[in-house]
């Protein structure tokens, strides 16, 4: 990651009087969201602002943006911010829920059997308790809320949401439920997986030879593609 990525600023904007985060990483800016700010992308950069829901509350901005500080520094981003907004609290930074979902492809990548995988996805596709089903039920829970909230906008905003949550949600749900299925019931050993057990077999001839497992191809074994040859100049008539 690059230095400039853990830098970022954070203070009042002198023409526009908003509170305004620039710079830092997508986990940066995961962190800002979860304080509260608002995304905003432009066609040269994307910037992170507070909402306006809060109708010029200077004390509830301070404390939005002084929590964001102390949040982005206690995982080691450097934050350049108003005196207004400085702090030396370090609030803890927890796992958050998507980083434990994002696990389950790293035991995908990791596996060497079906079962290993189809466990994995069942975490997702579990008919009462699965990932899939719990977001299908935020979809519906936002659906409800909107229904009732008073604007021209918010009961189209409502079947929208009870339209992604059966004709999108669902498709990705009975799709994905079908592959765990197919991998249950296949032969466990991938043909190309197999889990390194760190041990040498008896007729390893290298000394320094660590595992079983096969040597990389040979630079030589691995086919390449010719360039493609130039097209001939025209002819000058």
């Amino acid at each position: 990651m690059a230095p400039a990525d853990r830098f970022l600023t954070l203070g009042r904007d002198v023409h526009s009087g908003e509170v305004l985060a620039r710079g830092g990483d997508p986990e940066a800016h995961s962190m800002l969201e979860r304080t509260s700010f608002v995304p905003v992308v432009r066609v040269h950069e994307t910037y992170h602002r507070l909402p306006t829901g809060l109708n010029g509350d200077a004390a509830e901005e301070n404390r939005l943006a002084t929590r964001a500080v102390a949040r982005l520094r206690a995982v080691g981003y450097r934050v350049e911010t108003d005196d207004a907004f400085d702090t030396a609290t370090r609030e803890p930074h927890y796992l958050p829920l998507g980083a434990q979902v994002a696990h389950l492809a790293q035991r995908i990548r990791d596996a060497s059997t079906t079962d290993e995988v189809a466990d994995a996805l069942t975490e997702l596709t579990a008919s009462h308790d699965g990932v899939l089903i719990a977001l299908g039920e935020v979809f519906a829970a936002t659906a409800e809320f909107h229904q009732g909230l008073g604007q021209p906008a918010d009961a189209p905003t409502a079947e929208r949401l009870r339209y992604l949550a059966e004709h999108r949600l669902g498709v990705l749900h009975s799709d994905l439920a079908q592959i765990r299925n197919d991998l249950t019931d296949r032969p466990p050993a991938h043909p190309q997986r197999r889990a390194c057990t760190a041990e040498v077999g008896p007729d390893e001839r290298e000394a320094s030879a660590v595992c079983a497992c096969p040597s990389p191809p040979a630079l030589s074994a691995i086919p390449t593609v010719a360039p493609a040859a130039p097209s001939p100049a025209g002819r000058r008539r």
